[in-house]
């Protein structure tokens, strides 16, 4: 029998990997597992974690072993069916709220929502308004809709969630305050897609063709045709692409075109207005 020490011990792992997957074996919290090093393993739970230990010896991410991620605070399940979710993706989640106080009422869409990160972030920080969310992948609008169940409290609104490719999976004729997104954006041939966690993920929603940058245009070119008068669309793109999406919405009518940078000073998120400018009341 083998006991927890000894395996906190073993390499070739770093250490906090090992705990963690230790963690997700034993089913049980870091101070259990500390509290009781002399543990020892069955033949079952030994197999499983050897099984887990050459999968991440292989790369595969750790998010995906887990079968969760942390975002904003919120543990998301996280499966191959879905990008796993990104620091850099919760400066939207920021940029969002700060659309409104917690008291006012938008309805907001999430285009290519994946696990639900940024649509369920936003519905669990503004309880009053009314998220919708959409994904060409059933696999992935599954998963979203398992993370709402596990991460919204039964008094939240329901997300309204649409299979579909970006705005043709909307009804006709529905409207929104705010539009999130975190599309595709890396060029099909970009060697990055064959190198660390990105080999694992799922490659429609990382790369959206050759530039990489066509989600983005036609997100942004139809925007206005989903947005109220002085409704706002902000979208995350890669970190050379933040001249090109300015043009993109200064093209597609917006006003008010503005991006931030991430921790790193990289140009991550732009955002504009349509027509004037909308002040919600706080």
């Amino acid at each position: 029998m083998v006991d927890v020490a000894s395996l906190l011990l073993e390499g070739p792992l770093p250490r906090l990997e090992v705990r963690l997957l230790l963690q997700a074996v034993l089913q049980c919290s870091l101070t259990a597992l500390f509290s009781a090093p002399e543990r020892t393993l069955d033949d079952a739970e030994i197999a499983l974690f050897r099984a887990l230990q050459v999968r991440r010896q292989h790369g595969e991410p750790m998010a995906y072993l887990l079968g969760e991620r942390e975002f904003y605070g919120l543990s998301f399940l996280t499966t191959p069916a879905v990008l796993i979710p990104r620091p850099e993706t919760e400066g939207l989640v920021d940029w969002g709220l700060e659309t409104s106080a917690p008291q006012v009422f938008l309805h907001c869409l999430d285009l290519g929502t994946g696990s639900g990160a940024l649509a369920l972030s936003l519905q669990y920080h503004r309880p009053r308004w009314q998220v919708s969310a959409t994904d060409r992948s059933a696999a992935a609008l599954d998963l979203a809709q398992k993370n709402a169940a596990r991460l919204l409290p039964p008094s939240s609104p329901v997300v309204h969630w649409y299979h579909g490719d970006w705005y043709e999976a909307l009804p006709e004729g529905e409207t929104f305050d705010l539009i999130v997104s975190n599309p595709p954006y890396i060029a099909a041939a970009d060697p990055h897609l064959d190198q660390g966690d990105l080999r694992f993920e799922p490659r429609q929603a990382l790369t959206a063709g050759p530039s990489g940058t066509e989600d983005l245009e036609r997100i942004i070119a139809q925007a206005p045709l989903w947005l109220k008068p002085g409704g706002i669309l902000r979208v995350e793109h890669g970190y050379d692409q933040g001249e090109f999406c300015r043009s993109l919405f200064v093209r597609a009518g917006f006003t008010q075109v503005t991006t931030r940078t991430d921790l790193a000073g990289l140009e991550r998120l732009t955002g504009g207005h349509v027509g004037m400018e909308r002040s919600f009341p706080f």
